[in-house]
């Protein structure tokens, strides 16, 4: 990670952490860097969240890209993974998503996508970020090289005809809840899903610049809950602020997780011997219930580290097919280059009209392992984690686990924090050994 790009963009509160200066120094880079690498004028894609700050960000970015002589092709709102799309079949050099995906509407983000819809190369982020500390000089346009602005509202459109073709089945008469968020995802999904014939029935589908992701969506998946239940629907998606992700809820009001969703749908895959490689990728942060229901189905799976970025670079390493992590980040490289939500949310459904069964009952093999996570501040993240005492305590807790759950002590990307987990039987027997490792971290003097 560099000084201002993390795993996910450049990411913080709008014009405090990230401002309006930083989008243009941003589109001065990218404009002139795509176009003398390549001897043209750049072509650039740009899309955007519901956030207020995200129109002032737009048009920062729009103007640093003119500035340096690119083309900023505009998509208006629309999502993550739409950008990800038309950057790759329209043959842009570069694509631009500006969202902080699930995090409060004053928080606000700017995505870098390559040329393929992926997550921009290390490599060219550095250099984004050495322009923005002054490291580098970038001349502006003059004459006819100056770039300009083009409405390009029919990229999302055909991303949402990329999304109904998607469909195997027809969804006539499936009653379908959708908590939108009252972020990208407004403009696409019910679209979708009514063109497909389901009975689409929407919620948090207006947005105001303000409440994006607030008491709404997956991080706030109790009212599609109630919702699904109160209104006898067979089904409830629940997406983020950018639509990257997807959470469900089952008939009977049960959520269903990025963990049940690689089981169901990597089973399905098994089945019809599309599972590449028998394999599913996963995160260090799936919950044990999951490795076990693998285990009984006869599907291999790996382990990456937390984030999306390490999932589909594992997958592209070895070829697998379907990853991703418990928060609702599912990739299926075949079909896109990124965690998308909708198209989740779509190969559920196949999945319950190919099969003809309820949610709950294809989740039931997924039984979560309870589990605690505690966070501990410690001086150096390093020496605790590595301290002799301590990896001697997380080898005790592991052979008294055995087979019936797990333990895991990680660091912190963002904080100075190691984070202690366990997975066990109950409750209480993962409160005392998270609590026995902690112990062991305080008396060696590792506390901040």
């Amino acid at each position: 990670m560099g000084k201002y790009f993390g795993t996910d963009g450049f990411r913080g509160e709008a014009n405090k952490v990230l401002n309006y200066e930083h989008a243009i120094q941003i589109g001065r880079f990218l404009g002139w860097y795509y176009g003398k690498r390549l001897e043209k004028k750049a072509k650039i894609v740009i899309g955007k969240d519901t956030r207020r700050s995200s129109y002032m960000f737009e048009y920062a970015l729009c103007t640093g890209l003119m500035a340096s002589g690119a083309d900023a092709y505009i998509m208006h709102v629309t999502t993550t993974p739409s950008v990800a799309y038309i950057t790759r079949v329209d043959d842009f050099d570069c694509g631009i998503m500006i969202s902080a995906s699930h995090n409060p509407y004053y928080d606000n983000g700017i995505k870098l996508l390559n040329s393929k819809g992926e997550k921009m190369d290390e490599e060219t982020i550095l250099q984004v970020e050495d322009y923005i500390d002054g490291k580098l000089e970038v001349p502006v346009a003059n004459g006819h090289d100056i770039g300009r602005t083009v409405d390009y509202v029919a990229g999302r459109n055909r991303y949402i005809g990329y999304l109904i073709s998607m469909s195997k089945f027809s969804f006539k008469d499936v009653r379908v809840g959708l908590d939108v968020a009252n972020g990208a995802a407004w403009s696409i999904a019910k679209g979708v899903f009514d063109a497909l014939g389901a009975k689409t029935y929407v919620i948090n589908a207006e947005p105001d610049g303000y409440n994006i992701n607030t008491d709404c969506g997956s991080t706030h998946i109790e009212h599609l809950q109630k919702f699904v239940v109160d209104n006898g629907l067979d089904v409830g998606f629940a997406y983020d602020g950018d639509a990257d992700r997807c959470l469900c809820v089952d008939e009977k009001g049960n959520v269903i997780t990025g963990d049940h969703i690689l089981y169901i749908y990597g089973l399905y895959m098994k089945e019809r011997d599309k599972l590449l490689n028998n394999t599913i990728v996963t995160t260090v942060m799936s919950n044990f219930g999951l490795y076990k229901a693998l285990d009984k189905a006869g599907i291999n799976y790996e382990k990456t580290k937390v984030g999306d970025k390490y999932v589909y670079e594992n997958m592209v390493q070895n070829g697998h097919r379907i990853g991703g992590e418990q928060s609702g980040h599912i990739i299926f490289t075949k079909y896109a280059t990124t965690g998308d939500g909708i198209l989740t949310s779509l190969k559920m459904m196949e999945v319950l009209l190919a099969k003809g069964k309820p949610l709950s009952e294809l989740a039931a093999p997924v039984v979560f392992y309870p589990q605690v996570l505690k966070n501990v501040r410690v001086t150096s993240k390093p020496e605790a984690q590595n301290d002799p005492d301590v990896q001697a305590q997380v080898e005790k807790v592991a052979e008294e686990l055995g087979d019936d759950g797990r333990i895991l002590v990680r660091e912190s990307g963002t904080e100075p924090v190691i984070r202690v987990m366990v997975e066990a039987g109950s409750n209480e027997l993962c409160e005392e050994l998270v609590d026995s490792v902690i112990d062991v971290i305080k008396k060696k003097g590792h506390l901040a």
